[in-house]
């Protein structure tokens, strides 16, 4: 009787060493104690659930880019809006600008809105909702708004005080400005130019330019 015992327990013991070394025995396995089974109504909660975490992540990803369309859309160029009073305004007559005359138009003393891109300056009066003080690039009325479409930003320290040469900005920010200037002159008015400093206005006519500017040094 004793034989047949122990030749069960070594049996046994053979067993688990045989699961053990194939990864099949966990320490319940091993000590005898029952091992709880996973049921199929486990199963499906836990497919359930990662099925609806997944939806919650694309719904989320989804509105996220809604609200980076709206912000940006087709690379935060805002679609031009034209107002009553802007309807009012006659077509400005092409002329030249320092920045201290380009400040002048900011939509408030005067209703006109003006802001510069590459050298190059646009009346956006009929993008008021977009342009004035109150719109979303409001910061660029009156003012040179190529660091800031550069950048996308759109904040005071995409302003300068003085004339703005750019030369800080790197190959792929400047193929941005002059992006930035092809859609301006697509939608917008073109004015005239933003002078640097000491740079003599020039003369234009009703007809044409006396010179032609549309090349920047």
């Amino acid at each position: 009787g004793g034989a047949r015992v122990e030749s069960g327990v070594l049996r046994q013991s053979a067993l688990t060493y045989s699961m053990a070394e194939n990864g099949e025995v966990n320490s319940d396995m091993a000590t005898g104690n029952d091992v709880p089974v996973q049921s199929e109504d486990a199963d499906w909660g836990l497919g359930f659930g990662g099925v609806m975490l997944n939806a919650g992540l694309l719904l989320l990803l989804f509105f996220g880019a809604i609200r980076l369309y709206q912000r940006w859309g087709k690379r935060g160029s805002p679609e031009t809006e034209e107002s009553g009073e802007a309807a009012s305004l006659p077509k400005m007559k092409r002329r030249d600008f320092t920045l201290e005359q380009l400040r002048e138009y900011d939509g408030e003393a005067n209703p006109r809105i003006l802001l510069a891109v590459n050298n190059k300056v646009f009346d956006v009066s009929k993008g008021k909702t977009f342009y004035g003080r109150e719109g979303p690039y409001g910061i660029f009325a009156g003012r040179d708004a190529s660091r800031g479409l550069a950048t996308f930003r759109l904040d005071k320290d995409a302003l300068r005080e003085e004339y703005d040469d750019l030369s800080d900005l790197n190959a792929v920010q400047m193929e941005s400005v002059r992006e930035w200037e092809i859609q301006f002159m697509e939608k917008y008015d073109y004015v005239g130019r933003l002078l640097k400093p000491g740079e003599e206005p020039s003369e234009y006519t009703d007809e044409e330019d006396v010179k032609d500017h549309s090349k920047q040094d």
